[in-house]
């Protein structure tokens, strides 16, 4: 499998592969960076790990078309060079992109949160020729069991009542749809590129903005993610929506039966304390 897309992707490029490394931090994927011998980088991503890799023909789809809709806009976004979809040469659903300078950031202070607010403004301005998928929500139902490490179990079923209502109207807008410190490359303090483009989505902005405040919620705990949250609502000038920022945390909850997905006890008795946070929203 990994044979057949470095096969393919000298193909695509034209040259042959001269370095070939994995990079870390891929859950849906086997990532791979590749030097080739023009001196050009470039990332492959192959569709390998399960659930994804039985939806790996939509997921590098949509994240060819993302990527083609990006071009012509500020947003720092990978370009695509080929595409594998139905997996012919590779094995798997494949996709081929060009490799953005930086790397992940392991620390966030005001500036780079900043940062990360003013970029998401950008992309939730972007208009692509033709609307994405509706947002799907990853807080199905059956995931709505109050989890058995909470010391706030009021929370959490005031969560679920939450959700068991229907959404609210919203401005349908253009969504990333996993925007978070994860998926950015940093350099210089600067933000130089935003990857993983698979769940592009037409939805509501607070949904985007929720997902980026969990995930630093997990990572660096409440503070880094309400600074997000604030400036990301002060720089569009919308209001804070509880509902969809409760949707996003609660989607955090594994489905019955599962382990949770980051699963360590700093960051379940993060996703608790935030959650209950959350519900403090008027």
């Amino acid at each position: 499998m990994r044979s057949d897309g470095l096969a393919w992707s000298e193909v695509v490029l034209g040259a042959r592969i001269t370095d070939v490394s994995e990079l870390s931090g891929g859950l849906t994927s086997t990532m791979l960076a590749l030097t080739d011998g023009a001196g050009r980088r470039s990332v492959l991503r192959l569709m390998t790990n399960e659930p994804w890799k039985a939806h790996g023909l939509a997921l590098t789809e949509r994240e060819a078309s993302a990527l083609q809709a990006l071009e012509d806009t500020p947003v720092p976004a990978p370009t695509s060079l080929g595409l594998d979809a139905e997996g012919r040469h590779t094995g798997v659903a494949a996709h081929l992109m060009s490799r953005l300078p930086g790397h992940p950031a392991t620390r966030f202070d005001d500036v780079d949160v900043t940062a990360m607010a003013e970029l998401l403004a950008v992309i939730h301005e972007v208009k692509p020729a033709k609307p994405f998928r509706s947002y799907q929500s990853w807080a199905w139902e059956a995931k709505r069991i109050l989890p058995a490490w909470t010391k706030h179990a009021g929370s959490w079923q005031r969560a679920f009542d939450v959700l068991a209502e229907e959404p609210p109207s919203y401005q349908p807008m253009f969504l990333h749809r996993d925007y978070s410190h994860r998926n950015l490359l940093w350099s210089g303090g600067e933000i130089t590129g935003v990857v993983d483009w698979v769940e592009t989505s037409t939805g509501p902005a607070w949904l985007d903005a929720g997902h980026a405040a969990t995930n630093l919620a997990l990572a660096f705990g409440p503070e880094p993610a309400w600074t997000f949250l604030e400036r990301y609502a002060a720089l569009t000038g919308r209001r804070m929506e509880k509902y969809w920022l409760v949707m996003d945390a609660v989607g955090f909850l594994p489905p019955p039966g599962r382990e949770p997905m980051f699963g360590s006890p700093t960051e379940l008795e993060r996703l608790d304390h935030w959650l209950h946070d959350l519900m403090r929203l008027t």
